[in-house]
């Protein structure tokens, strides 16, 4: 799944990612919170919502963010649009809520769901990044 670099959500959390890069979290929250005011479409919206969560003051907040990205990526699925390389993350991000939230059971139905999708994700970067994320939560959930 290649994300369309000119859709307008999409330069809006790259450019929020940029800022969190940069250490200025205030903008990059401005900019995810923009592109979920722009996002049309329920692709859009899981994208801005995935974001979003990793900006949020509190984990309920980020856990809610991160429940609507999933469903949002369900949703679109559904709709033919093809996000199966998403899942894996966005099971992760849910597992990682859980962890934080002190729901280990659910943490663990997560983890194990983003691992049996793993193998939607292309090898590099981006793959190697999901696979140290469930190492994290495994380990954070086993100590």
């Amino acid at each position: 799944m290649t994300m369309d670099p000119d859709n307008p959500v999409i330069r809006l959390c790259t450019r929020g990612m940029e800022a969190e890069q940069a250490q200025r979290p205030d903008e990059a929250r401005a900019l995810f919170e923009q592109a979920w005011d722009t996002h049309t479409s329920d692709y859009e919206g899981c994208i801005a919502a995935h974001y979003l969560a990793r900006q949020q003051p509190d984990d309920q907040a980020a856990f809610r963010w991160n429940l609507t990205a999933l469903r949002l990526a369900g949703s679109a699925e559904v709709a033919g649009i093809q996000v199966r390389g998403f899942f894996p993350s966005l099971h992760l991000n849910m597992a990682s809520s859980y962890q934080t939230l002190g729901d280990a059971t659910a943490a663990k139905a997560h983890l194990a769901a983003a691992g049996r999708l793993l193998d939607e994700v292309p090898e590099g970067p981006y793959k190697d990044t999901v696979r140290a994320g469930l190492r994290n939560v495994t380990g954070r959930l086993d100590a």
